[in-house]
């Protein structure tokens, strides 16, 4: 039987706890995002340093902005820019049939694992991704690496924006492995390209359409 490295075992149990705190601040600033701002704080606290320092950026900036404009940067960011999508398999397979597919996937992983979506929630949006991640650390770390270009595209893209979520995707991108390879080939690839399309043609990274509306204590 092979053995289990303890050591690194212990060493990533923190993961959880920073997965859910993005998930929370990558929500939309509903009436209870000051809870979850307080509540980000004093877990970020608890995390490496890596991971911690651009989870407390964020919560300092959130901390001195009118919660109206907070808001209105985070629809004007991620409903209205091409390459700032929190749909991970729009990232993989654009708004083509292949996308149906990729959601259907991921809700069968959520249910294998006794874990079940909202109504209104889409099981590819990044902060759902990351609260299952957080209950369950394994498959959730997999979901996560299999979406490397996506969310390394979605880093990027809020860097060069100058946006203030930046920062909490500098901290998601700590808590997995450093990009090498064929997972840098797949971003850089991604970026040139864009995703894919269908035969009738759509302009890359067009809007997604699946957008809901903000949902009280949920993501968008």
């Amino acid at each position: 039987m092979k053995r289990k490295n303890t050591r690194t075992a212990r060493s990533e149990t923190w993961r959880p706890a920073a997965w859910q705190t993005q998930s929370l601040l990558l929500a939309y600033p509903d009436e209870e995002f000051e809870q979850r701002l307080a509540l980000a704080g004093r877990v970020a606290a608890t995390l490496p340093d890596p991971v911690a320092r651009p989870l407390l950026r964020f919560t300092a900036h959130a901390e001195q902005t009118a919660p109206a404009d907070l808001a209105a940067t985070y629809v004007a960011t991620f409903d209205h820019r091409k390459r700032c999508c929190l749909y991970l398999t729009y990232y993989a397979h654009g708004d083509t049939r292949k996308r149906g597919i990729g959601l259907l996937r991921l809700k069968q992983t959520y249910a294998a694992a006794g874990w079940r979506l909202g109504d209104d929630e889409l099981p590819d949006h990044l902060a759902v991704v990351l609260e299952f991640a957080a209950t369950d650390p394994a498959t959730g770390a997999h979901l996560l690496t299999e979406h490397r270009a996506g969310l390394e595209l979605l880093r990027l893209a809020l860097n060069d924006d100058g946006s203030p979520w930046a920062h909490v995707l500098d901290s998601v991108s700590a808590t997995l492995p450093t990009l090498a390879g064929d997972d840098r080939e797949a971003v850089m690839r991604l970026a040139a390209q864009g995703p894919p399309e269908e035969q009738v043609g759509l302009d890359p990274y067009a809007a997604p359409v699946f957008l809901p509306d903000p949902v009280v204590g949920g993501p968008r």
